[in-house]
C-alpha cells in the first residue's frame, strides 16, 4: 500500500498511518474552515458529541484562540483532496502552569489506521520544537500537555494512555428538559437585571474573569479571548442574564442558541454558558436566580432543552446547584495531562 505522508508539506513522526494517498499539510484557514467544520460535524455526530460548529464560527474561534498561530499550529490530513483528519495546538497559562492543548480529530471511517496517533505525535513534537525555540509560552513555570476525551468515544482513552497521559479530573455535560417545573427565584434585595449594552461588555467580561479565578486551573484570559467571545457569529446578548448592584456586575449567565447546530443534531436547545457570581454576592442564591431566568427565557422561545458544561469536581459546588435545578449528567469527558521536560536553558539564559 503506497502512503504519501510528506508530499513536501508536513512529515508525521513515527510509523506512517496505513492510509493510501494520505497528504498532511499546514492548514489554510480561509481555504479549509468549511472542510474542517464538516470533519468535526461528521466525527461528533458519530460520537454523540454535542458540538457542531459552523464554518464561520470555527474560523472565528481559531483566528482568535489565545496562544495559537493558525499558519503554524494546525495541520490537516487529506485523501483525494478531502480533509479526513486534523490536529491543532495552542498554549495558555492556567494557574502556575503553561498548558499546551492538543486536539486531534480523525474521520470515523479512517480510525484505527494510525492517523490519530501520528497526528498526536506531530503535535507533541511541534510543542517540543516551539519550547526549544522559546516561542510557546514563558519558560519560568512548569509546562503540561493537555487534551480531552469523551469517555464514550471508542479508542479515545486507549490512545491517551498509550501515549503516556494520565487523567486529571473530569468534565461533564448536563441537560434539563424545559417542560419540567421551574422554581420561583426572586432577585436578592438591592440587585437588578438590565439589558446588555455594548458599552457594558468589558465590565461584564471583567466580572466573569474575576469570578472564574476561584475555579480549578483557571485560564489567564487576555484580549484575544475578549475579541473571540464578543465576536462569535451566534452571539445574542439579549439572551443573557446579568445582575447589577449599582455599577457593579454581581453575576451573569451568558446564554447561547446555535441554530445550525440544533438543525444538525435534530435538537431544540439553548446553552447556559459562563455561569458566574463574584465573591461579594455569593451565598445569596444569585446563581440560581439567573439560571431560572435563563431557563424561563429559553422555554418562552419554544425550545425544549437547556444544556451546560461543568467541571465534575467544581470547587464551588456548582454541580450540586445544577442538579437541584433539574439538570442531569449526560456525558463525561476525561481531562488528560502529561508533563513536559523543558529544554536546558541556553548559555545566555543561564547567565541571566
Amino acid at each position: 500500500m503506497s502512503v504519501e505522508v510528506n508530499a513536501g508539506r508536513v512529515e508525521l513522526p513515527g510509523v506512517p498511518p496505513r492510509i493510501a494517498g494520505l497528504v498532511v499539510r499546514h492548514a489554510d484557514l480561509e481555504r479549509d474552515a468549511a472542510a474542517m467544520a464538516e470533519l468535526i460535524k461528521t466525527a461528533n455526530i458519530h460520537d454523540g458529541v454535542d458540538w457542531i460548529p459552523s464554518a464561520a464560527a470555527l474560523a472565528h474561534e481559531l483566528a482568535h484562540t489565545s496562544g495559537m498561530d493558525v499558519t503554524r499550529d494546525i495541520v490537516v490530513a487529506e485523501v483525494d483532496g478531502s480533509i479526513v483528519g486534523a490536529v491543532r495546538t495552542n498554549w495558555r497559562i492556567r494557574s502556575e502552569r503553561v498548558f499546551h492543548h492538543l486536539e486531534p480529530q480523525v474521520r470515523p471511517d479512517l480510525r484505527r489506521h494510525g492517523l490519530g496517533r501520528a497526528l498526536l505525535a506531530w503535535a507533541e513534537r511541534h510543542v517540543a520544537d516551539g519550547l526549544a525555540a522559546r516561542t510557546m509560552g514563558p519558560m519560568d513555570r512548569p509546562h503540561v500537555l493537555a487534551g480531552e476525551g469523551d469517555l464514550a468515544i471508542e479508542g479515545a482513552a486507549e490512545l491517551a494512555t498509550s501515549a503516556g497521559y494520565h487523567v486529571d479530573g473530569y468534565g461533564i455535560l448536563m441537560a434539563r428538559p424545559l417542560d419540567l417545573p421551574v422554581p420561583d427565584a426572586p432577585l436578592p434585595e438591592g440587585l437588578e437585571v438590565r439589558p446588555v449594552r455594548p458599552e457594558d461588555h468589558r465590565r461584564i467580561w471583567d466580572a466573569d474573569v474575576e469570578a472564574f479565578r476561584d475555579h480549578r486551573d483557571p485560564a489567564l484570559r487576555n484580549e484575544a479571548d475578549f475579541v473571540r467571545w464578543f465576536g462569535q457569529p451566534d452571539l445574542d446578548t439579549s439572551l443573557w442574564e446579568v445582575a447589577w448592584d449599582g455599577d457593579e456586575v454581581a453575576g451573569s449567565v451568558m446564554t447561547f442558541i446555535f441554530p445550525a447546530e440544533n438543525v444538525a443534531l435534530g435538537a431544540s436547545r439553548g446553552w447556559l454558558e459562563h455561569i458566574s457570581v463574584r465573591r461579594p454576592w455569593r451565598k445569596r442564591g444569585l446563581a440560581s436566580v439567573l439560571m431560572v431566568r435563563s431557563i424561563r427565557r429559553l422555554r418562552e422561545l419554544g425550545l425544549g432543552e437547556a444544556m451546560l458544561g461543568a467541571d465534575a469536581e467544581n470547587l464551588s459546588g456548582a454541580v450540586r446547584l445544577y442538579e437541584s435545578l433539574g439538570f442531569r449528567r449526560t456525558r463525561t469527558t476525561a481531562n488528560y495531562r502529561k508533563a513536559i521536560e523543558l529544554p536546558e536553558p541556553t548559555n545566555d539564559e543561564a547567565a541571566g
